[in-house]
């Protein structure tokens, strides 16, 4: 599995996590990936999928306040979940990742946009992180 589609995979378990609110974040990252991961992982990427999952989702708090600060008139109440969560994936890589460069980290945001949003989202999305770099 190479780094987009784990990277998709975490997008996916953090998606998810707001249809479930109040649950126990590890026990939503073990349920999709034994029940709902369409792919079949090697232990080692299976880790690596659960420690940013887990890591993204602790930070969902301080990574929503960041991008309410430079979003206009676009808070992340209304914007859409999908849009949402890319942002926060990409700002967890850009503000916490030493692993993932800058580059990277919104060339991929852009791509997992054009995949699971709208036609007019890979621009907003490049304009809300180029906020933060």
């Amino acid at each position: 599995m190479n780094k987009h589609e784990m990277r998709e995979q975490v997008f996916k378990i953090i998606f998810g996590i707001g249809f479930h609110e109040g649950d126990d974040l590890q026990t939503l990252i073990d349920n999709y990936l034994d029940d709902s991961c369409e792919i079949e992982l090697k232990d080692s990427e299976r880790r690596k999928i659960a420690a940013k999952a887990l890591a993204v989702g602790e930070k969902i708090p301080d990574l929503d306040r960041q991008i309410n600060e430079v979003a206009e008139g676009w808070k992340t109440n209304r914007m859409g979940k999908a849009e949402l969560n890319i942002l926060r994936l990409a700002l967890y890589e850009i503000k916490y990742d030493d692993s993932v460069p800058v580059k990277v980290a919104i060339n991929e945001a852009v791509e997992l946009s054009k995949e699971y949003c709208n036609d007019d989202t890979p621009g907003f999305i490049n304009g809300m992180l180029a906020n933060f770099v």
